[in-house]
């Protein structure tokens, strides 16, 4: 048995109260008439939501600086835009759905997300696809975002003036939401998907083919002579095209759609989640967010020609910003990882009674007590479970509070 522990210790913030869940509390709200480029309104102006959506109201225009755009003669302006985004998420078990032109989820301050292609492809022949981030990397602005002909200012990769994409040492927040209503989150996660093995750089799992002509597909298919595409090199390296590159399966951290099923800060239980992708030098990674087809359903509203600006039609509540995060009731627990015992520790030394369940990492519950008096701290008893993850719940009225636990 392992002696008591002598706890001196402070108790610790976390981000553990789900009452209101990430996709309703992660978007950067403008509450001060903040303005941003040509004077107009920025970030997002609006979150609500009921049980099963949310909808985000932008402009389109972040609070940071953008511009100039080299090259391009179109202008931002304000896109009103109202973004209707599922809280109930769903992996899509039939064909995949592309990551069409135009928008295909938006960042956590209202700017838009493009997928990788420009629109244009070799001979208008629809088979070399051309690529953004290469073609149109001249008109980028500091920030790597432009503006299309209506005035949507867009990014097609890594939102670098949105957060810190040098920090290593920690995982990256939520920076946006695809349509299918998963997160994306920035270059950093756990190293394995269960949450353990420290922080490290998420990478895609695409590389350049090994061609010398571009006579086939990245699927193997056979071309013939009329779509072949233009020799490799001088104006068209090698990368200047989408069909340049191939999925190999398990080269990286992510999937065919750049993301993984994993445990985050966010959803301790574990969510399907993309990440951006760059190299060691912040350089911008194939596929770059998402890949080219959507790992959940995509519901209607939010793409397609005139899209994003949904109407909304049930009762919603509007989502009160009041600071980083929303004020919360957190708990830690020492140690962890832990091995025989672990302690439950409040931020409050008010008594107060709780539900306490401990779950495994497929979901499973494997202790539960019931209205448990906890004041400032609170032991279990951890012997006889296996080694792994698992996650441990406080319940109190409506109220719930995740931590996740490691067991040795």
């Amino acid at each position: 048995m392992k002696k008591p522990y002598l706890l001196l210790l402070s108790f610790l913030y976390a981000s553990a109260l789900f009452s209101q869940t990430p996709e309703v509390t992660s978007w950067i709200i403008n509450v001060d008439g903040e303005t941003g480029y040509d004077g107009i309104l920025s970030n997002c102006m609006s979150v609500q939501y009921s049980d099963n959506w949310v909808y985000v109201n932008c402009t389109c225009i972040p609070a940071y600086d953008i511009g100039p755009w080299p090259g391009n003669p179109n202008i931002p302006a304000d896109q009103d835009f109202l973004f209707k985004i599922t809280r109930n998420p769903q992996e899509n078990t039939g064909t995949p759905i592309a990551t069409s032109l135009g928008h295909i989820g938006v960042w956590t301050n209202g700017v838009t997300i493009f997928n990788a292609k420009d629109a244009m492809s070799y001979q208008n022949e629809a088979t070399w696809n051309q690529n953004a981030i290469i073609v149109e990397a001249p008109s980028f602005d500091n920030c790597l975002g432009h503006p299309q002909q209506q005035g949507e200012y867009h990014l097609h990769l890594n939102p670098t003036c949105l957060y810190d994409d040098t920090d290593a040492s920690v995982h990256a927040p939520i920076i946006g939401y695809a349509f299918d209503g998963f997160p994306i989150y920035g270059a950093y996660g756990y190293a394995n998907p269960d949450g353990s093995g420290g922080i490290a750089r998420m990478e895609s799992s695409y590389q350049l083919r090994s061609i010398t002509a571009r006579e086939t597909l990245p699927d193997g298919t056979a071309l013939s002579a009329s779509l072949y595409g233009p020799s490799i090199g001088g104006m068209y390296p090698l990368g200047y095209y989408i069909e340049d590159f191939e999925y190999v399966d398990g080269l990286g951290h992510l999937d065919a759609h750049n993301g993984r099923w994993c445990v985050t800060p966010e959803y301790p239980s574990g969510t399907y989640a993309y990440f951006v992708t760059i190299d060691e030098n912040q350089d911008a990674v194939y596929p770059y967010t998402l890949g080219l087809t959507y790992y959940g359903t995509v519901p209607a509203g939010n793409t397609g020609m005139g899209s994003g600006h949904n109407t909304i039609s049930e009762t919603v509540e509007t989502y009160t910003y009041i600071g980083e995060q929303p004020a919360q009731r957190t708990f830690t627990l020492f140690p962890n990882p832990a091995d025989e015992h672990v302690a439950i520790l409040l931020d409050s030394a008010q008594p107060e009674k709780y539900d306490v369940t401990l779950t495994d990492f497929f979901g499973r519950t494997v202790l539960a007590q019931k209205n448990v008096l906890i004041s400032g701290q609170y032991y279990i008893d951890l012997q006889g479970f296996s080694s792994g993850m698992y996650f441990l719940k406080l319940s109190s009225g409506d109220q719930q509070y995740l931590q996740r636990l490691e067991l040795r």
